[in-house]
């Protein structure tokens, strides 16, 4: 009974310790977005070229990996590459949460409807 008390706590000691710090910040994402609506749109729906992707709905996690791989170079684009360089992580995650945060289309699967 004691040892199994034990390693429960230290469960639950080990899991704190891992949980996240801090959740973003979804204000905090939105004053960073400015430079991201002169291509994605003010309401990340409306890019400036259809080329360019819609960032309102997308998943947050996705969003995350792509603007880090962009600040790594793992993913290569010269223009994101100088806007993702300067942020931080927690910049990163809090402008991934605003745009996750935005309603969109993009897990509406109808217009693949017959």
């Amino acid at each position: 009974m004691m040892r199994t008390l034990a390693v429960t706590g230290t469960l639950a000691l080990l899991l704190g310790l891992t949980s996240p710090l801090q959740a973003a910040d979804i204000e905090a994402g939105k004053a960073k977005a400015q430079p991201c609506q002169a291509c994605h749109g003010k309401d990340g729906n409306t890019p400036l070229d259809a080329t360019y992707p819609r960032l309102a709905g997308q998943h947050a996690s996705y969003l995350e990996k792509a603007l880090k791989d962009y600040r790594s170079g793992a993913r290569a684009n010269v223009i994101m590459a100088g806007f993702a360089t300067p942020m931080t992580d927690e910049d990163i995650k809090n402008l991934s949460a605003y745009f996750a945060s935005l309603p969109g289309d993009l897990h509406d699967l109808s217009h693949h409807e017959k």
